[in-house]
């Protein structure tokens, strides 16, 4: 706002003196005009003698122009100059880049504006990335900056001038903030006036840009990794622009290709595939247009499919870029995606009431992933009264075990209790007591079946610790269908029971038998991918409709809160049950299978067993995944991090998976290095996590890359007597220059809004010298009063004569007395 002058008057004492003075001048004048009345010019000449008469008459009063002013030197006005790689862009037809033409406005050898500035203000200049720092002259302007921290700037700015007379910001920037989400403004609480410069021409510059590359992980066995990659093109039109999936070898593993469409439309290119080793892997995702790419043969992933992608026989890292290009820059064209399938073994313990078709099929399928293993305890003989008649007098053992090894009754089992098998297990005393009693034991598998066993084979401290399992460690559990499974296994107010995602009590007209039913998806089975065998909608109807029927379900009464069907099963006359639901509960998750002989799935043909196999083994894959183990190590991204720092977090559980408060946790992190490209390098650094005061048993580091590309983390922990607890890894990548990037057109609209709200205004790079001039017209924190008299001035003595002297000679042009 502009502050104008008004005027007052300093002698008021001299009123009415005054205007007695005109009242007698006035009547004088007319009385001596009384002759000339017939002239046309008489008022005119005397409205022009009472004016001069009255303009004379005001210099009694002492008019005065008062008006307020920033007080010189009082007040500080902040000059801030972007300083990050953005600026490196050169504008269409010109040879200069937009930072020498920041550097030539800024220059003060060059820029008056400073100078005029510097008459009223004391100016304060600095330049900002990652963080806000000062300069003397500006000559440190290098436009090197990994990033455009321009909220956080501001903040610093506002921070550092708290409770001092700041007038305002001059901000040279493209606005292209790094630290800021699309369409948001940073915190404006005690800013200044804020007057943008723009820098760089609104006109888009030809360049193809990665937007956003999200990655999605699923149990879906073909292809459990998704990766969607989002790309604007400016200035490519109608022109193909590919994209390249590559490993860290250099080969690539998949590619696509689209036209390109207006500038700034987004095009989607999506990748699927599967990592040929578990735990972490890092990949590349890059782009460009056909024309400027090396042509690359791509090498043909094992089971990863893509499309639309090109595929050859060809392992060979050819270099995907081209070093010559219009582009006005590749920073943007590549980013780096970490993936962790997980590293196992996961183990999962299966227990049956009987030995049956199911865990045949289920052990064969998990047999061929290596990830996961499956451990059986299979219940062969039930447990029989005390009181019962025994085969020998005297023997206590079981009959079953006569003759077999040593008969002594502290190695055989006793003849009134079960007679167990137990398959895959990792030594001899593994479930040699049964079912484990103690989380010790238990809280080392990852997940649990339950198949055909009846409720009261579990002790009630059991059947707790199996609902602790799952609520507390975070533990998988599937209960499949069987004549002792759910209701008929008297499962109904048990511990077990009350995790089920389903109802157990059940009314009795339910009971009728079903007959032949046919299995379907349900509506939120078609939405999750490990309930799925095909990878489109055709093929898995298909083959759901080529599956045979089953006779064998378990009936539930309905759903509980919050539990989704995957499946469901419809008999001949349109009933239809839940045939596969599934929950959360508490740090785990739940399913129940209620069909009791799906292995008939298995017998029909070699290509259904396949099938079978596989929904088992995906089956299983959900089941374990996201169960936490004794170490996990997590990295989270600091959003508000202009450095693009990472916290990086290690919880510590011990054998009841209760918290470690006082474990020893060293963090090495080591760059990723990609064959044939520049990115990530150097040794590996050691830190020490601390233990967070915001959760028992967590420890967490931060940590800055220095450096664009993909990082791993490995952590070790320790208790204090130096025995291990154990490791875990985690990985994340980080892009910085692509984040700088990203968009290469001025964001003018955050600019002008950032005006806007703080009271300030956009100013062109032309109008530097007037803005400069008129900036201390405008309110500063610290004003001064400044007066200066209107009477005394030659400017009213003159306008006083010159009224005297135009009445004079209009009376004697017109010969009036």
């Amino acid at each position: 706002m502009i502050f104008l002058a008004e005027l007052t008057f300093s002698g008021w004492h001299w009123l009415w003196p005054s205007v007695a003075m005109v009242g007698a001048a006035a009547l004088v004048l007319a009385w001596s005009y009384r002759a000339s009345a017939a002239q046309p010019l008489r008022g005119v000449c005397l409205a022009l003698k009472i004016t001069g008469i009255v303009a004379l008459a005001l210099c009694l009063l002492e008019p005065l122009w008062l008006g307020q002013r920033p007080r010189a030197g009082a007040n500080l006005f902040a000059v801030v100059a972007d300083n990050s790689a953005g600026l490196q862009i050169h504008d269409r037809g010109e040879a200069a880049s937009r930072g020498d033409g920041l550097r030539a406005l800024v220059d003060p050898t060059a820029a008056g504006w400073q100078s005029s500035l510097g008459d009223t203000f004391e100016l304060r200049r600095y330049l900002f990335d990652a963080r806000l720092q000062a300069t003397n002259d500006f000559h440190e302007l290098a436009f090197d900056g990994r990033s455009s921290a321009l909220g956080s700037a501001l903040r610093t700015l506002t921070e550092r001038f708290q409770g001092r007379p700041l007038a305002g910001v001059l901000l040279f920037t493209d606005g292209n903030a790094t630290d800021l989400p699309a369409g948001a403004l940073p915190d404006l609480k005690g800013l200044p006036p804020i007057y943008p410069v723009v820098i760089g021409k609104r006109d888009a510059v030809r360049d193809i840009a990665m937007q956003q590359v999200s990655v999605s992980q699923s149990a879906f066995e073909d292809a459990p990794v998704s990766v969607q990659a989002d790309i604007t093109a400016a200035g490519y039109r109608g022109q193909p622009v590919v994209a390249r999936l590559i490993d860290r070898t250099g080969r690539t593993l998949q590619e696509q290709s689209a036209d390109a469409r207006g500038d700034g439309e987004a095009v989607a290119f999506r990748f699927q595939l599967k990592p040929e080793q578990s735990g972490l892997s890092f990949y590349q995702v890059r782009v460009g247009a056909r024309s400027e790419l090396v042509p690359v043969l791509v090498a043909p992933p094992p089971a990863a499919t893509g499309t639309p992608a090109t595929t050859a026989a060809s392992t060979t890292a050819v270099p995907a870029v081209a070093p010559k290009t219009d582009e006005a820059t590749l920073a943007n064209n590549v980013r780096v995606i970490a993936v962790n399938r997980g590293q196992g073994p996961f183990r999962i313990l299966y227990v049956s009431g009987r030995p049956n078709w199911e865990f045949k099929f289920l052990n064969r399928a998990l047999m061929s992933d290596e990830q996961v293993q499956l451990v059986g305890l299979i219940r062969v003989a039930k447990r029989e009264p005390k009181f019962d008649f025994r085969g020998r007098a005297g023997e206590t053992s079981n009959p079953l075990f006569r003759g077999f090894g040593n008969q002594s009754a502290e190695d055989v089992q006793g003849y009134d209790q079960p007679v167990l098998v137990r398959l895959n297990t990792r030594d001899e005393i593994e479930l040699r007591a049964g079912f484990p009693r103690t989380a010790e034991d238990l809280f080392g598998y990852h997940a649990v079946i339950l198949d055909d066993l009846e409720a009261e084979f579990f002790a009630p401290e059991q059947a707790m610790l199996l609902q602790r399992f799952v609520s507390e460690r975070g533990g998988g559990f599937l209960m499949l269908g069987g004549m002792e499974c759910f209701q008929e296994g008297k499962y109904v107010r048990t511990p077990i029971g009350d995790m089920l995602p389903v109802y157990l009590d059940r009314e009795a007209q339910a009971t009728a038998p079903l007959g032949p039913v046919h299995l379907q998806l349900a509506r939120e089975g078609w939405l999750q991918a490990w309930a799925r065998l095909r990878d489109n909608e055709g093929d898995e109807r298909a083959r759901i409709d080529a599956m045979p029927t089953f006779d064998v379900v378990n009936r539930v009464r309905a759903l509980k809160p919050g539990a989704s069907v995957i499946a469901s099963v419809r008999d001949e006359k349109g009933e239809e049950l839940p045939a596969l639901a599934v929950q959360r509960f508490g740090r785990g998750r739940t399913a129940t299978l209620m069909i009791g002989d799906l292995w008939k799935w298995g017998m029909k043909d070699a290509a259904s067993r396949l099938d079978m196999e596989k929904a088992w083994r995906q089956l299983a894959r959900w089941l374990v995944a996201d169960v936490p183990n004794r170490v996990d190590c997590a990295v989270e991204t600091l959003a508000a991090d202009a450095n693009g720092a990472v916290r990086v977090q290690v919880r510590v559980r011990d054998e009841k998976f209760q918290s470690v408060d006082d474990a020893v946790v060293v963090i090495d992190v080591e760059p990723v290095v990609f064959a044939g490209t520049a990115g990530a390098t150097g040794p590996a650094i050691r830190l020490e996590a601390e233990p967070a005061l915001s959760e028992p048993g967590l420890y967490q580091v931060t940590y800055v890359p220095r450096q664009t590309g993909g990082y791993k983390v490995f952590a070790s922990v320790k208790n204090p007597a130096g025995a291990d607890l154990g490791r875990a890894e985690a990985g994340w990548s980080t892009d910085l220059a692509a984040e700088e990037f990203r968009s290469l057109t001025p964001n003018v609209a955050l600019l002008e809004d950032l005006a806007r709200k703080t009271g300030g205004e956009v100013i062109s790079a032309v109008d530097l010298e007037k803005f400069a001039k008129r900036l201390p017209q405008l309110r500063a924190p610290v004003m001064e009063t400044w007066s200066y008299p209107a009477w005394h001035t030659p400017l009213l003595f003159g306008f006083a004569l010159a009224c005297l002297l135009a009445e004079w000679g209009l009376r004697r042009w017109k010969g009036m007395p």
